[in-house]
């Protein structure tokens, strides 16, 4: 398939194209990339960040369901089935916008995730360790180093691993989810038979301004992933068919995952006791003791019995979770980089796909040594807090991750015009409308993280993190804007460093 007058800013037009896609495998089929949507999608780490917004974060995840899920599962299903190349969300970026363009939206895709696995999710996973398995005691510098190096290196482990084997963490990852949150659902219904729930008034639930500014980068966040499983469209069976089946499935999964624990935890737990890091994990802890033990007057709940197998069975389900979260995304955002690599849009010693495996093996060891570096820069720029280290990387993270849609979506609407021809096996309706909605959005978000309330009060009472004070406001602006600036910065590096390559293209022609 050829996308005419752009093919020039297409990967696969170079001898270094060719060589390195003929290493890759296709095994990679339609409940495969179920599976790996799911895990994409559904993390359970940022559960406890939205339901700490109270019942009006109900009310704007099935808003933002309605409005930006939707449709960007919509414009993923088309350009998936009518771009399955390799590469992915570079691709349409790059064929949309140029290898600049390409290059700094994809160094900016990519980097989020390495930094989410050293960062956000280790540290859940420490905690839910702690929680279950060391009477809530936080382990010591030695042994929290130990089980978090493990677990980035383990996620890295299956990234390397030929697809073959390595999907069957997505798939392992997401019947963890199944299994998990149903549980954590069927048992939040015996808890409020037996104990009684908070009760919520409709005002409640009614949406504000501060709310939408507080949730919606973390939602938009929770709601992006469409396009990962094409980051390995030469690797799947069938594409044109398979991606829009898979995308259309997931996302209603997805919402019901999403939104029946977030419920829960609203309905056990006072919101005042809900924190971003350990809501999820104290609202599973306290619903189990139904199963076993009871909850002190001081709201500390203890497991006994069956409520303690469980809930160690439930905190083993949690870990694998968020271990098979950052594996679909290092999976994934590695192969687009190492992509843009052998097109010329990164450095082309990146470029490279193990003839052994048949996956991006230096691109999989940088994100593992970016992860180790986060992680341990973080833990002692925090003194060892968790809570600070989780809220510290989670919106590096979140920021970086929607920065990098800027390019994506709007690809829908520039490749309709420019690629008109191109065989699309499904089309999104009103293209334009759900490339500027979607677009808008994240523009909005993303003006959100960097100063919040900004457009009303910025860095007001209602608006400014957990711990910062106004007067901080410009301090806090620097720390959001100053990582974003450095990546794409380094964007426009490894795009200058793909020049050789970009020269060996244009001399073969």
């Amino acid at each position: 398939m050829t996308a005419g007058p752009i093919a020039p800013e297409s990967a696969g037009t170079s001898v270094a194209a060719q060589t390195e896609r003929q290493k890759l495998r296709k095994h990679f089929g339609r409940f495969d990339i179920l599976f790996f949507l799911l895990c994409t999608i559904v993390g359970v780490d940022t559960i406890g960040t939205v339901a700490a917004s109270g019942a009006e974060a109900f009310t704007w995840l099935i808003v933002l369901a309605a409005v930006f899920f939707v449709p960007s599962a919509l414009l993923t299903a088309e350009l998936g089935a009518a771009f399955p190349d390799e590469g992915g969300p570079y691709i349409w970026t790059s064929r949309a916008f140029g290898r600049l363009a390409g290059a700094v939206n994809n160094f900016l895709y990519w980097i989020t995730n390495p930094v989410w696995l050293g960062g956000t999710l280790s540290v859940s996973a420490v905690t839910a360790y702690t929680t279950f398995f060391n009477d809530g005691k936080d382990l010591s510098t030695p042994a929290f180093y130990a089980f978090t190096l493990v677990f980035v290196w383990v996620g890295v482990l299956a990234a390397i691993l030929s697809f073959d084997i390595g999907k069957w963490i997505p798939t392992i990852g997401a019947w963890s989810r199944f299994l998990l949150l149903g549980l954590f659902t069927v048992t939040v219904v015996i808890y409020g038979a037996k104990h009684g729930l908070h009760g919520f008034g409709l005002g409640d639930f009614a949406p504000s301004y501060a709310g939408f500014v507080a949730l919606v980068p973390v939602l938009m966040f929770n709601y992006v992933g469409f396009e990962l499983p094409n980051t390995a469209g030469d690797e799947m069976t069938d594409a044109q068919k398979d991606v829009p089946f898979a995308i259309f499935r997931s996302a209603g999964l997805a919402i019901a995952l999403y939104a029946l624990p977030i419920l829960g935890i609203l309905l056990v737990l006072p919101v005042k006791a809900i924190t971003g890091l350990g809501g999820f994990i104290d609202a599973i802890r306290q619903v189990f003791t139904v199963y076993g033990g009871h909850v002190a007057a001081d709201g500390t709940a203890t497991l006994s019995g069956a409520g303690s197998l469980l809930g160690d069975l439930a905190a083993i389900m949690f870990i694998l979770t968020v271990l098979s979260s950052g594996v679909t995304w290092v999976m994934g955002s590695d192969r687009a980089l190492a992509v843009s690599g052998y097109d010329g849009a990164a450095p082309r010693f990146l470029g490279v796909i193990s003839s052994r495996f048949g996956t991006p093996v230096r691109v999989n060891i940088l994100s593992g040594l970016v992860s180790t570096f986060v992680l341990i820069l973080a833990h002692e720029l925090t003194h060892g807090s968790a809570a600070k280290l989780f809220g510290a990387v989670l919106g590096l993270a979140v920021s970086t991750t929607l920065v990098s849609y800027l390019g994506i979506f709007p690809a829908l609407a520039v490749l309709r015009r420019k690629a008109p021809d191109v065989h699309r096996p499904y089309r999104a309706p009103f293209p334009l409308a759900i490339s500027v909605v979607l677009t808008a959005l994240v523009l909005f978000a993303t003006l959100q993280l960097v100063a919040p309330g900004a457009g009303d009060h910025w860095f007001g009472s209602a608006y400014a993190p957990d711990g910062w004070t106004h007067g901080e406001r410009l301090q806090y602006l620097l720390t959001e804007a100053v990582p974003l600036v450095a990546f794409m910065l380094l964007g426009v590096l490894f795009w200058a460093l793909g020049k050789p390559t970009r020269d060996s293209v244009a001399k073969s022609r």
